[in-house]
């Protein structure tokens, strides 16, 4: 018995002819097509309707077959093909799949026309309706909202452009119609729509004072102040019938101060500023912190290596902006930024963004001489030398020593090596020093744009700090104006910016500023983003060109409030100008034919004639006011450290000694008489008017002006001398 033909190893197959294959393909008869969206009719049905198929010469005609878009597959029957398309590397699958079929060569793989010829059973749940190859078949939508005709996007074409063109104009305004309807409806909020909020009552439900109600209760406060808000903006649609504008600013104010904490000076001053809706949004944002902003050392690094650098450390940051090149706004960090090894390298210093606004007004190029005349703590200073480069010079002054270590620190912490730090006030420029190319004036102020970082300036500022500050704004921009160089061919420009955003301390300054002196302009600041500075403001009517300065507040720019202007000197101070100080020479010295003269104030009372010199404010007591003097001139001596009875002991001393002499004092009168100008020992004079005293001979001569029957002499400077000498000896 041979070995069983299972038992032989099946070798390697022959060589598949492919033509062979396509001669059989070819030759094999048509297979019956059957759509897939129809279902199986009965076979006395199907007779009836198979010749009319495959026949092809019944008396109907057949339409042209459109294209027919499948539905499509779910995400089950998906799964089911994936499933079936596995087994076919099974050959159990296979053998009980392709039983009694005979399948050679290629056929294996099967045919579209074959794949559609399925059973009922395959679409339990397809409806009994028969689809039509005429009949155009609605592409089904795979979620609900595909399901609306007006969202099927049609082919764009010449012909449907205009149509399309409105459908999405309609689509649109149907949208802004829906937002505007939210709109209003949010506006509305707890009030019946067209009734008119009562913001005017101080008191809620249950009869307590809004103003005066507990932290819990701070949100019905919150709730009027918005209502009253409103009401400004809309006042002709929303006021109450009999009330005016003035007692919902009031209104308003009274809120402002109970709510956020300021005391009604102050909140008055800044809710003049703005518009209602502005300036609870103002006052809403110095609530929150400002940013934390770093600015990169360019002498050091470049921005983009310290932000791969802090990245690394845990820091999220980011660009400030696309009008900075050095500031990186810097959102988390899992290290103290102001110990980093960076930090303390020098790479970058924390440093607020509205800060970097002057040194960029300012431009300074290299190879210039330039002041900045409050320079502590050193952020803008070494802004300064960064973008000259470390060359030219920087005067960096500061009338306050302690805050000055700071400066010094910082300067040598970022490598800055073109400053000298000085400690003048600022007054004293440019008798100092002057000729600057340009000047950078960060004068002092009320700090009413850095709310968020100090709350303190909401009680703490008076009327009188509004009068005191400006006094001192007005003065340090005079000295900062006549030290500058007209004639730099580079410079000329001086910078003047507060971090306050009251008028009196911004446009009023700037205004003081173009009076006083006729040699300066205001010019373009370079600034890219920024409000316009005010022309007119609560009756006050300021220069067309203070449009040019800019004003930055934290609700519009995420940015401390700040105010930027910007001078150019075109000429010389004038020497009669008010507060003129002229530039010292080589020497330090200021020549005398340059030093302007001193302005003359007469301080005589003004009388009109006929008044009572008796009167209560019309005479002076020269004896009680010589105990007040004596008592004044006593404290300053013990304020100095001097013992008040052993000077005035010393001096009593010299008058006994005068009068031993037996000398009387003689009173020299010039101008108006009793206005005593000097007291001499007694001059015993002839008739021709001459007097000798020590061997000196002293004349007798009208003053100037004056009419001879006036007891009036002038005594040149070589008689006085001489007297004096005589008197020693």
């Amino acid at each position: 018995m041979g070995q069983g033909r299972r038992m032989k190893k099946q070798g390697i197959p022959p060589p598949l002819d492919e033509s062979l294959v396509t001669r059989k393909r070819k030759d094999a008869p048509a297979a019956q097509v059957e759509e897939r969206g129809k279902k199986r009719r009965t076979d006395t049905k199907g007779s009836k309707k198979g010749p009319a198929v495959n026949g092809g010469s019944g008396k109907r005609k057949a339409k042209p077959v459109k294209k027919v878009t499948l539905p499509p597959v779910s995400d089950d029957e998906i799964e089911d093909v994936s499933d079936s398309a596995d087994g076919i590397n099974d050959l159990d699958v296979m053998e009980d799949g392709l039983e009694g079929v005979n399948v050679t060569g290629l056929d294996a793989l099967g045919s579209a026309s074959e794949s559609e010829d399925l059973d009922d059973d395959e679409f339990p749940d397809s409806g009994s309706d028969v689809v039509d190859s005429d009949t155009e078949v609605r592409k089904a939508g795979m979620w609900s909202e595909d399901e609306d005709d007006s969202d099927i996007e049609e082919k764009l074409t010449a012909a449907n452009i205009e149509g399309l063109s409105r459908k999405l104009d309609m689509r649109k305004a149907i949208e802004d119609a829906e937002a505007q309807a939210e709109l209003e409806e949010a506006a509305i909020q707890t009030n019946i729509a067209g009734d008119k909020p009562k913001v005017l009552e101080d008191e809620d439900g249950e009869g307590r004072p809004i103003s005066n109600l507990q932290a819990q209760d701070l949100q019905l406060l919150r709730t009027r102040l918005t209502d009253t808000v409103r009401v400004l903006d809309d006042f002709k649609n929303l006021a109450e019938d009999g009330r005016s504008r003035a007692e919902y600013t009031a209104q308003m104010l009274k809120d402002i101060c109970a709510y956020y904490g300021y005391s009604e000076f102050l909140a008055e001053k800044l809710l003049n500023l703005f518009p209602a809706r502005e300036a609870f949004a103002f006052f809403e944002a110095n609530e929150t912190p400002r940013p934390v902003v770093i600015r990169t050392n360019t002498l050091r690094t470049h921005r983009r290596e310290l932000a791969q650098t802090l990245i690394n450390r845990g820091v999220q940051l980011e660009p400030i902006g696309k009008w900075s090149k050095v500031g990186l706004q810097v959102f988390e960090s899992q290290v103290p930024l102001g110990a980093t090894p960076e930090y303390l390298a020098g790479h970058y210093i924390l440093q607020a963004a509205s800060s970097f606004l002057p040194v960029m007004a300012l431009a300074p190029q290299e190879n210039e001489r330039v002041l900045d005349m409050a320079a502590a703590p050193g952020g803008k200073t070494t802004h300064i030398a960064a973008l000259m480069k470390n060359t030219g010079c920087i005067f960096a002054n500061d009338s306050n020593k302690q805050r000055a270590k700071g400066l010094i620190g910082n300067i040598h912490r970022l490598g800055v090596r073109n400053t000298i730090v000085c400690n003048y006030s600022a007054l004293d420029f440019p008798k100092v020093i002057g000729g600057f190319d340009r000047v950078l004036l960060d004068a002092p102020c009320s700090g009413t744009g850095v709310i968020a970082k100090d709350a303190s300036v909401k009680t703490n500022k008076t009327e009188a700090d509004f009068m005191r500050l400006p006094h001192l704004q007005k003065q340090l921009i005079l000295a900062a104006i006549d030290s500058v160089d007209h004639s730099s061919k580079t410079g000329g420009y001086i910078v003047y910016s507060t971090c306050s955003v009251t008028v009196e301390e911004n446009e009023q300054v700037v205004q003081y500023a173009l009076n006083k002196r006729p040699n300066i302009r205001l010019v373009e600041t370079g600034l890219t983003f920024g409000k316009e500075g005010f022309t007119r403001f609560m009756g006050k009517i300021f220069h067309p060109s203070m449009k040019l300065t800019r004003r930055y507040y934290p609700h519009a720019f995420n940015v401390d409030g700040f105010f930027v202007a910007k001078f150019k000197k075109i000429a010389l101070t004038p020497l009669n100008a008010v507060g003129a100080n002229a530039a010292p020479s080589s020497n330090g010295k200021v020549p005398a034919e340059k030093q302007a003269p001193d302005e003359y104030v007469d301080k005589t009372p003004i009388t009109e004639d006929g008044d009572n010199e008796d009167s209560d404010f019309g005479g002076w007591d020269e004896e009680e006011d010589k105990k007040y003097m004596e008592r004044a001139q006593r404290a300053q001596m013990r304020r100095k450290g001097k013992n008040p009875r052993a000077m005035l002991g010393k001096a009593k001393a010299k008058a006994k000694e005068g009068q031993g002499n037996g000398v009387a004092k003689w009173l020299v009168s010039i101008g108006h008489p009793g206005h005593i100008l000097a007291q001499f020992p007694p001059l015993q004079h002839n008739a021709e008017g001459a007097a000798h005293v020590g061997g000196v001979t002293f004349t007798r001569v009208l003053a100037s002006g004056e009419s001879a029957d006036r007891d009036a002499f002038a005594i040149s400077l070589y008689s006085i001398r001489g007297l004096v000498r005589s008197a020693r000896h």
